[in-house]
């Protein structure tokens, strides 16, 4: 028996990389699964549905059921599009992963507002067009399913020129916090995945134009297992949490605060100067965030 016997699972951006190990590891476990993919170039440009047809051709040659969607994800259309595509295909929705991305990384004066609103309309905007058909129709069907949404170490932590796209997966961050307590109340559990793999997304960034990929870093070895853990039964009711998973390991990321300030009465600035070391995490915490985030990208 697999992990997703029975299930279906809508994967978006799923015609290579992240999405397409996913795709097959899920329906290796039982899954039929919707594989999303506009088939664009890494920024964006550009349409072609036959990488979603690989995958699934595949995926059909393994034994697996699987159909292919080419719809984009960052528009309400092409969310309620895919979700069709399901229903038509397999009669329902146990599961959403949304990982369809673009990148466009510059420094941040040198960012056009095309740069700003394209990478942010895929992300952001998509992760809403994708998630708000499959969330109705879950709850309006007492399907008790679970979503992933693809947050990033960049929108977590920051990186260096990725504004645009930090922006957007921070967002994404707040959308995983909202929906999971939106979702008690139905049984639709709501997971954030900030994943640290080598593909072409990431390939040609710099600090790493010049170094081949580690086989440890291939997205099958590196994340696609945490995510199946989500998906599946294994995770229990667990929601609303933040898993970091890459070559170097799998850790849950958390927002925490210091113990801080609380003054009885109107305070002012040198008050919160006096109060600073509880105000504020040590020097030698923000290194070992700063870490953290070498160590996962």
């Amino acid at each position: 028996m697999g992990l997703l016997d029975g299930k279906v699972a809508i994967i978006t951006g799923a015609g290579n990389g992240l999405g397409e190990a996913y795709a097959k590891l899920f329906a290796k476990e039982g899954a039929s699964v919707v594989v999303n993919d506009l088939g664009g170039a890494r920024d964006g440009t550009g349409a072609d549905v036959s990488a979603a047809q690989k995958v699934v051709n595949t995926i059909k040659e393994a034994g697996g059921k699987a159909v292919a969607n080419g719809d984009d994800v960052s528009t309400i259309q092409g969310g309620e599009s895919i979700l069709k595509t399901a229903l038509d295909n397999f009669g329902k929705v146990d599961i959403l992963v949304s990982n369809a991305g673009i990148l466009r990384d510059k420094t941040f004066a040198n960012t056009s507002e095309g740069d700003w609103d394209a990478v942010v309309k895929v992300h952001l905007k998509g992760a809403y067009c994708v998630t708000l058909p499959v969330w109705k129709w879950m709850k309006d069907n007492g399907v008790k399913g679970v979503i992933v949404e693809t947050s990033s170490t960049s929108g977590l932590y920051g990186n260096f020129g990725q504004a645009n796209y930090g922006a957007a997966k921070a967002g994404i961050y707040g959308m995983v916090r909202v929906l999971s307590i939106e979702g008690r109340k139905y049984g639709i559990r709501v997971w954030g995945l900030a994943p640290g793999a080598y593909t072409r997304m990431t390939s040609d960034l710099p600090g790493r134009r010049d170094r081949e990929p580690d086989p440890m870093s291939l997205p099958d070895h590196a994340v696609a297992p945490a995510v199946l853990y989500m998906v599946s039964d294994l995770s229990g009711d667990r929601t609303g949490l933040i898993m970091g998973a890459s070559s170097r390991g799998v850790r849950e990321l958390k927002m925490i605060q210091t113990k801080g300030f609380s003054p009885g009465a109107p305070y002012t600035a040198q008050d919160v100067a006096a109060h600073a070391d509880d105000i504020f995490f040590p020097e030698e915490f923000r290194e070992i965030s700063v870490q953290a985030l070498r160590e996962t990208a």
